[in-house]
């Protein structure tokens, strides 16, 4: 399976340049940090088989990891941005924790794994990312090389107003729909009692066959948590399919979300998983399709 229904151009490699970089993106200039300044965030995150779920991430080189052995961590996050430096636009994403692309490559003992993931030297490998708005779609294809698509998404906000609780199906729920293909909707519970910190592991993104990692930063108010939490229900899609290899839907490990959500994104970087050495994605052309 691609990434989505629209034809992908590489994104241009250039020579690392002393201030921002920019992109020409269908017409526009985009330049580098790109800003969120409001945002509303919901993830849930499930342990799946590491197996299954190494077969989706292998091609780029990175390893999964989880705190427990045969298990690794992904999650599925809902995003609805409302002001960015892109516009605004919703967006489902589908990622694995992974080891970073430096990590010593040798087996881990269940200790070693458990050290990586709370010292946090760990990555988050995004393999899905449907978004609602082609602008979006082209400048992170471009820029960040992250596997866009355009597709529907819904975000039914309606039943998840009350934070202080409320059961799995009381929540907010996404739908996400391809081309009038259901692909799967996603409910997560209002509230919680745990109240979290706002992390910010590197990304990675594999495309054309070049791995690349953003840094980026982010803060969060109104984040809480707690253990299960969502309902998920899968369509009649090809990235169905892939979480159905997961032996999802089943019941998540955990569940958050954040009221509000400010984040910036830097310029992604070309790295080969093993150790060696990174390169700067320099400036697009001016558009991110074909």
């Amino acid at each position: 399976m691609d990434s989505g229904p629209v034809a992908e151009r590489p994104p241009a490699i250039a020579e690392d340049h002393v201030g921002p970089s920019s992109w020409e993106v269908l017409g526009r200039t985009v330049s580098v940090p790109v800003e969120v300044r409001q945002a509303g965030q919901w993830s849930v995150q499930y342990l799946v088989p590491a197996a299954a779920a190494q077969r989706l991430v292998g091609p780029s080189g990175l390893t999964v990891t989880g705190p427990v052995p045969g298990k690794a961590l992904m999650a599925l996050a809902v995003c609805r941005y409302d002001d960015t430096d892109l516009g605004p636009y919703h967006e489902v994403a589908m990622s694995f924790v992974v080891r970073t692309h430096d990590a010593p490559p040798r087996p881990l003992s269940a200790i070693d794994r458990l050290k990586e993931l709370r010292a946090g030297a760990i990555g988050v490998y995004i393999h899905r990312l449907p978004v609602d708005q082609e602008f979006s779609c082209a400048a992170g294809r471009d820029i960040w090389g992250f596997p866009k698509w355009v597709a529907s998404i819904d975000i039914d906000e309606s039943r998840g107003q009350n934070r202080g609780g409320g059961s799995a199906g009381s929540g907010t729920t996404a739908r996400l729909v391809d081309q009038g293909d259901h692909v799967l909707s996603l409910t997560i519970a209002g509230g919680g009692r745990l109240r979290l910190p706002s992390q910010a592991p590197p990304t990675y993104s594999f495309r054309d066959g070049v791995l690349r990692r953003t840094t980026w930063t982010t803060s969060s108010e109104g984040v809480s948590g707690r253990f299960g939490g969502a309902i998920l229900v899968l369509g009649n899609h090809p990235m169905a399919e892939e979480l159905r290899s997961l032996d999802l839907p089943k019941r998540s490990l955990f569940s958050s979300s954040a009221v509000s959500m400010r984040a910036s994104f830097d310029r992604a970087t070309v790295v080969e998983a093993g150790g060696v050495g990174g390169v700067p994605v320099g400036e697009g052309s001016d558009d991110a399709r074909t």
